[in-house]
């Protein structure tokens, strides 16, 4: 799975948001960014964890930091998921899996005995220079802000 890991150059990606926005790397610069990648808006899991993140807001923008959420869900999706909760943050819509392949967190994946290939929910926390701070492959849905804010 992902072969990135804290100490690299964080992969200078480009997507478009829930509005049609553009994102790129860039445009995080001088500040600390969290990009997390979850599987499909308005599931539970995935719920969880963005609203985690929605309730502790404030707290990341006292630290200096950006918050972006990734999927492959389609523009639609994403603007219905944010709208629906209310979340102060931009969610890319990553149809063509272009972000979430350069995050190296596309691969095989195992659901009530099945196997498939899908997101695996993994969230990078990138400094103001761009190089990736750390990477948390095992996300508590309902913790998360926590595990990134110690």
């Amino acid at each position: 799975m992902t072969t990135l890991q804290k100490g690299d150059k964080a992969p200078n990606f480009s997507g478009i948001d829930q509005d049609g926005k553009a994102h790129t790397l860039a445009d995080y610069a001088g500040k600390k960014l969290v990009v997390f990648f979850y599987p499909k808006a308005s599931t539970p899991g995935c719920t969880a964890e963005a609203c985690d993140l929605r309730d502790n807001f404030e707290r990341f923008k006292a630290n200096n930091y950006e918050l972006l959420g990734v999927s492959a869900d389609n523009q639609k999706a994403q603007l219905k998921f944010k709208d629906k909760y209310e979340f102060p943050f931009p969610l890319l819509a990553d149809e063509d899996k272009s972000v979430i392949n350069a995050f190296g967190v596309w691969g095989p994946k195992k659901f009530m005995g099945k196997e498939y290939d899908g997101i695996h929910r993994t969230t990078f926390v990138i400094d103001e220079n761009g190089v990736i701070d750390e990477v948390i492959s095992q996300v508590k849905t309902k913790e998360h802000a926590a595990q990134i804010l110690k």
